[in-house]
């Protein structure tokens, strides 16, 4: 039976371009951390209500026997609108390693690392490369505000454009601990690089650890691995804003394994625009589980990052000072954010349950609990762990426990608030389905993903104050859990 079924999934994969990629990819998560894309959910320099201000301290290794060239590219939180970007040249088995660090007037980068990146990363802690506005300042699609703060909490795309070989690989490589040639690399506008880049192979990981040197705190975790993600090279020159997540290969797979009896491995292709939905749905998930604590005799507290990365991408021309939306979520986008409506419901480490509508405070402009930004911190009865301004407070009576977040689906619009049509729902073409309890492969003409694209964790703090003359303050953080809903079509009526 398991080689039966194992068969019948490498039989689904290998129809990928059956279903429109010539290139016979398909975007996919990676469970064991390792890909082509990485996705980390959050950075902040943004301080804390005590005056501490945090650093986001970076990792990207390549686990290959081959160079790489990847795309590294800096989001602020609010609309995913990009605050700095930059090619970087990986040897074989190499690391690289960077800090963002607060500025006077947002947040810059900084490494100590001589991996070579085009342009040339600052390594001096006192003069780092700023992060810039230029993408949001006076700009009619973006009714948020303008300043350099936004730059201090957002999340980071890794993006491989490609494998290097031959010249290009060897002055990449480093010799006692430098690059044989970086110059070369840079030189021509990146031309030299780009001839000796092929396709991409994967074998990405990372790391990201969000400390707070003056509180004694620190969080650090995992990105978000995709593999498949393109069967060509996307070699781009440092200054373009490509490759982006919306140049994925038009397929996704996706295994959804909420329960035995229904789990199934569904292949997927995407036609139309935008050309993220492949990306978006291998992170859709209708519910998000996690646990907070707010223990008293430990000061504990709790924040909950929730990043949609792929949100931008659904929204397209400005009316009314608004940023219309296309497809997926739910309202338009203006200076409050655009706001998606979740529920949830707090339990706590006894089974008692509350639901509260409106909990979430300030309230937003909407009749629900709803999340406005594109990197979204939850705080838990006003902890603020991270300092955030991207935040929506839960309140609860409960001291631990733990809770469900649920996008709600909307099926039309209604309301005096611009909804989308079908919100929180998003419809592929072709999909091949099997089935993983019976090895059984079927196909449909379509099939619809509910829920929202989403990715993070949460972050717990512990204060124990002074303890025998030492700060007893402590961390700890935990990727969300999910549930999957992909639904096939209902059979046709007889």
């Amino acid at each position: 039976m398991n080689i039966f079924k194992k068969k019948s999934l490498y039989l689904a994969v290998a129809g990928v371009s059956a279903l429109g990629a010539g290139s016979a990819s398909a975007v996919t998560l990676n469970a064991d951390g390792l890909g082509n894309v990485l996705l980390y959910p959050y950075y902040t320099v943004r301080e804390t209500s005590a005056g501490n201000a945090y650093n986001s301290l970076l990792s990207v290794v390549n686990t290959t026997a081959s160079a790489k060239a990847v795309k590294v590219r800096f989001l602020e939180g609010k609309n995913s609108r990009e605050v700095l970007d930059f090619n970087l040249y990986l040897s074989h088995n190499d690391v690289w390693v960077a800090a963002v660090i607060p500025t006077a007037d947002g947040a810059g980068i900084v490494t100590p690392d001589n991996s070579c990146t085009d342009p040339a990363v600052s390594q001096d802690e006192n003069n780092p490369n700023a992060f810039v506005n230029f993408a949001y300042v006076g700009s009619a699609d973006d009714p948020a505000n303008d300043d350099l703060d936004r730059t201090r909490e957002g999340y980071v795309e890794i993006i491989e454009m490609g494998t290097m070989y031959g010249y290009g690989e060897f002055v990449a490589t480093h010799v006692a601990g430098v690059p044989r040639n970086c110059g070369y690399l840079r030189a021509s506008g990146g031309a030299n690089a780009d001839r000796w880049t092929t396709v991409p192979s994967g074998g990405l990981f990372g790391s990201m650890t969000l400390v707070n040197v003056g509180t004694g705190v620190d969080f650090g975790y995992d990105p978000v691995a995709l593999s498949q993600f393109a069967g060509r090279q996307l070699w781009f020159a440092p200054g373009d804003v490509k490759p982006q997540l919306s140049d994925a290969d038009p397929v996704s797979l996706v295994i959804n394994a909420t329960d035995q009896f229904s789990a199934g491995a569904y292949l997927t292709s995407w036609g139309g625009v935008p050309n993220v939905d492949p990306v978006s749905a291998v992170l859709m998930h209708d519910n998000v589980y996690n646990e907070f604590v707010l223990d008293k005799g430990t000061g504990s507290k709790t924040d909950w990052i929730v990043t949609m990365p792929t949100k931008t991408y659904y929204y397209s021309g400005v009316s009314d000072k608004e940023l219309k939306v296309i497809k997926l979520f739910q309202r338009n986008f203006k200076s409050i954010g655009a706001c998606d409506d979740v529920s949830i419901v707090r339990y706590d480490r006894e089974e008692r349950t509350v639901k509260t509508p409106g909990s979430f405070s300030p309230p937003a402009p909407t009749v629900k609990d709803s999340l406005c930004w594109e990197a979204n911190v939850i705080t838990f009865n006003s902890s603020n762990v991270f300092g955030s301004k991207n935040v929506a407070n839960l309140t609860t009576t409960f001291e631990n426990g733990w809770a469900s977040l649920s996008f709600l689906t909307i099926a039309s619009s209604v309301g005096p608030i611009p909804y989308s049509a079908a919100a929180h729902q998003l419809g592929g073409s072709l999909t091949t389905i099997v089935q993983l309890l019976t090895g059984q492969t079927t196909s449909t003409p379509s099939a619809t993903y509910f829920g929202l694209p989403v990715i993070g964790f949460a972050a717990w703090t512990f204060s124990n104050g002074n303890v025998g003359g030492v700060l007893s303050n402590y961390g700890g953080n935990y990727i969300h859990k999910y549930t999957r809903d992909v639904s096939p079509p209902p059979p046709s009526a007889n």
